[in-house]
């Protein structure tokens, strides 16, 4: 009875965690605490926790008086949507949610149980870094989570939520994950905080400029996803997971629909301007077409000149890959070339379709995207779309133009379907450009008709070369369609692709140029 009764003391200990004036603290600073978190993540009364009465083995520097079960690591699987799913969820309540040997071991756990199983591994990220009482093996800890991490890379899910601090080496296990999701206002994400950095740079900066979420959405690209609030953030990764497969070996789960396949929208046939310099919003495009207008957008925020995220054709899942002409045009250049080969990788390391619609000019010009590694980073996008074997269907909008047609999923990298809407236009570059280059003699020697002489080429350019129908005449574009036709259109797509199976020369792995 004894027994029984130091088992139910510690079993409360560990679900008390920091105490009733911590978790009241998080509470003031909106956030939830680390259960509250889980509970919210997980279906009802489908967590199983493991590890619960697991404690620290450090007894320096006074820390034999505060062993908390648990020691600030809340770790278990339980179901999303029925849906099997590890996760570990840091306790800012208990030592500032800092990582010991024997909680680093705790999320070891579960994630070499999420790889034999085939599972997701999400991480609820709260926490002061490395247990400095512990030394060298805290750090050894997160070396062992970040083997883990780079192991479980394209074989299952793994999701980050960043919902507090998050500094040092403790960023690059949510930097190797394939999504990261943080919180406003409330979580931060930095290898050296802004004391450091005012001592070392001499630069004055808040946490919120330096790494705070629209830093991380915005500029540097680091995190996916803002979400207003912890509740609504756990919300957000249940609905991701809707989209994905639980591993490499399974393919994504279908969704009910009652939105027809043979659905048509007579609207997008006067979508695209007349005019090829006016721009439109390719998201409209998106949501005319796929199921029931859901479409779930990674990576807002960031690199707005090309768009990405998933939805569902005939409640099949897909990612998508859009150009965007309301923003830069949709030029392709360094961050967006980034952006979009991350998620084409991991699209076809999933097994998850991608469709990509295309209106590009071709990359953006100047000194800064030249020295920044154009070359470099826009061959990344090109590595990432000839390396997929999911099926790749492709719609070009209007322009296609350059080294950008080439890139953006075209036939010549293995694209199964490529169609055309009558508005897209496939050059070497645009007719203004070429006119200047193919017939500079005639607008030299036209004197002061050379406006009139110019409008006449750019007109016999575009009739002649910039339509679609050159490249369906080889081939390189498999059919010319209506605007309206799009939805059913890759539907059936979709549905002929459903068992391909395409292969790559035996090696070890490609050497994308990172």
């Amino acid at each position: 009875m004894d027994r029984l009764e130091e088992l139910r003391r510690r079993h409360a200990a560990a679900e008390e965690g920091g105490g009733e004036q911590r978790r009241a603290r998080q509470h003031q600073e909106g956030k939830l605490s680390a259960r509250e978190r889980v509970d919210i993540l997980l279906d009802e009364n489908s967590f199983e926790e493991l590890d619960k009465l697991v404690t620290h083995r450090c007894h320096d520097f006074g820390m034999d008086a505060q062993f908390i079960p648990g020691d600030g690591f809340v770790t278990g699987f339980g179901r999303i949507h029925g849906r099997l799913v590890y996760v570990f969820a840091q306790d800012f309540t208990v030592f500032g949610g800092s990582l010991s040997e024997s909680n680093a071991q705790k999320i070891c756990k579960v994630m070499d149980l999420a790889l034999k199983m085939g599972a997701p591994v999400i991480g609820l990220n709260d926490s002061g870094g490395a247990r400095i009482q512990e030394g060298v093996v805290s750090l050894a800890g997160y070396s062992d989570i970040f083997l883990r991490n780079t192991l479980s890379s394209g074989v299952v899910p793994q999701i980050s939520a960043i919902m507090g601090p998050c500094a040092g080496g403790a960023v690059y296990s949510p930097a190797i994950t394939d999504f990261v999701f943080m919180v406003e206002h409330t979580s931060y994400m930095f290898v050296t905080g802004p004391d450091v950095i005012k001592t070392v740079t001499h630069e004055d900066v808040t946490k919120e400029t330096l790494g705070g979420s629209l830093t991380h959405n915005s500029v540097s690209g680091v995190g996916h996803f803002i979400a207003p609030s912890d509740a609504e953030c756990c919300r957000m990764i249940r609905e991701l997971v809707t989209y994905l497969p639980q591993n490499n070996r399974e393919d994504p789960p279908r969704r009910p629909t009652a939105d027809p396949a043979t659905r048509m929208d007579a609207a997008l046939d006067t979508l695209v301007p007349a005019d090829p310099s006016l721009p439109y919003d390719i998201k409209d495009v998106i949501h005319r077409c796929v199921d029931d207008g859901q479409f779930f957008e990674v990576h807002e925020h960031y690199a707005r000149n090309i768009v990405v995220g998933f939805a569902h054709f005939g409640g099949r899942s897909v990612g998508i890959v859009a150009n965007q002409p309301a923003f830069l045009a949709g030029v392709l250049d360094i961050n967006s070339s980034v952006k979009g080969a991350r998620f084409v990788r991991f699209c076809d390391a999933f097994n998850i379709p991608i469709v990509t619609f295309e209106d590009v000019p071709g990359f953006l010009p100047g000194t800064a995207q030249e020295f920044g590694g154009i070359i470099r980073h826009g061959a990344k996008l090109l590595f990432a779309y000839a390396e997929a074997t999911v099926p790749k269907i492709t719609i070009i909008t209007r322009k296609a133009y350059g080294g950008a047609y080439c890139v953006m999923g075209s036939k010549h990298l293995r694209t199964d379907i490529n169609l055309a809407w009558p508005t897209a236009e496939i050059a070497v570059m645009g007719p203004e450009g070429a006119v200047n280059i193919v017939y500079r003699r005639e607008l030299a020697a036209a004197g002061a008709e050379q406006e009139s002489v110019r409008k006449q080429k750019t007109g016999e350019f575009r009739d002649r070369f910039a339509n679609p129908f050159v490249a369906a005449e080889r081939g390189y574009v498999d059919d010319v369609i209506e605007p309206h036709e799009t939805r059913p259109r890759i539907i059936r797509a979709l549905e002929m692709l459903e068992n391909k199976v395409d292969t790559m020369p035996r090696k070890k792995h490609g050497n994308i140029p990172l």
